[in-house]
């Protein structure tokens, strides 16, 4: 199977996002011609105050950016894990940062919620408080492409190994983690994350990320880019530029197998400690 990630940099304004994934979709088509495709998280939307953000969510499958998935999705007979994008959910409360998957033919045949909240302060002082808005899922999931599992998480959900020993455990051959990783926690630990999930999972690691700059409440934040694919020995087999672009490899399930026939970490886990 061959892979695209897409990187983006997006920005409050919702259409003109859109336009930039149709853009670097229909290019990545046209120069790669994938299998799958990847888009980063909150593709859609990215910045803007609290209200904004529900301003710009939509209700699961009735949206521009649900049907944006799908419509390429189909035009294009690719499958194309659609990053994620701001869900409202019908009690209005909070908001569900949401991946949606979506077939050759356009169904949607996966959606996963993130399950770990991005509240933190990053070096540079910058309060992030993703609880505020926004809702954690709680469903582990993962999806079939053609004779391939692949695993679904998000962004701050890579510093929690048990979700992805969840997902290996569940039979993911690959993993996927649409992100928009700081530029301050993304310069020490965006690649030394990514490829230690790939280690300990024994999967290959499919990680497209925003770059550039958004703007948050009048304040102007960057996110780190780097988007990355590795495979199931950690390497990093690709990696995109420091702007909005996509790069692409080659998914080998034989590889997965002979990586954990040779190291089989899986059959050798001892019960957990307390």
């Amino acid at each position: 199977m061959k892979t695209c990630v897409i990187q983006m940099n997006s920005t409050a304004d919702k259409p003109a996002n859109l336009a930039q994934a149709r853009r670097l979709i229909e290019e990545a088509v046209a120069f790669e011609k994938p299998d799958w495709i990847g888009l980063p998280e909150v593709f859609d939307f990215l910045g803007g105050s609290k209200p904004e953000k529900f301003e710009a969510a939509e209700i699961l499958r009735e949206g521009p950016a649900y049907a944006l998935g799908a419509e390429l999705a189909a035009k294009h007979g690719v499958f194309l894990h659609a990053g994620s994008l701001l869900e409202r959910n019908a009690d209005g409360d909070r908001l569900s940062n949401t991946s949606v998957v979506f077939d050759r033919l356009g169904r949607e045949i996966a959606v996963y919620r993130k399950i770990h909240m991005f509240d933190v302060t990053t070096p540079d002082g910058a309060a992030y408080r993703e609880s505020a808005a926004f809702r954690p899922g709680g469903d582990v999931v993962t999806y079939e492409a053609e004779g391939l599992t692949l695993g679904c998480a998000i962004c701050y959900d890579i510093r929690f190994p048990a979700l992805f020993q969840a997902l290996a455990a569940r039979g993911a051959q690959a993993i996927v983690l649409p992100s928009a990783f700081t530029l301050q926690t993304g310069k020490d630990h965006w690649e030394v994350l990514c490829r230690a999930r790939a280690i300990e999972t024994q999967s290959y690691f499919l990680a497209p990320a925003q770059t550039g700059a958004h703007q948050v409440k009048g304040e102007t934040r960057q996110t780190y880019g780097h988007s990355l694919i590795c495979d199931p020995w950690g390497r990093r087999i690709a990696m995109v530029a420091d702007a909005p672009g996509f790069v692409a490899a080659r998914l080998d399930a034989a590889l997965v197998a002979k990586v954990r026939a040779a190291i089989p970490v899986a059959a050798q886990r001892r019960e957990s400690f307390s």
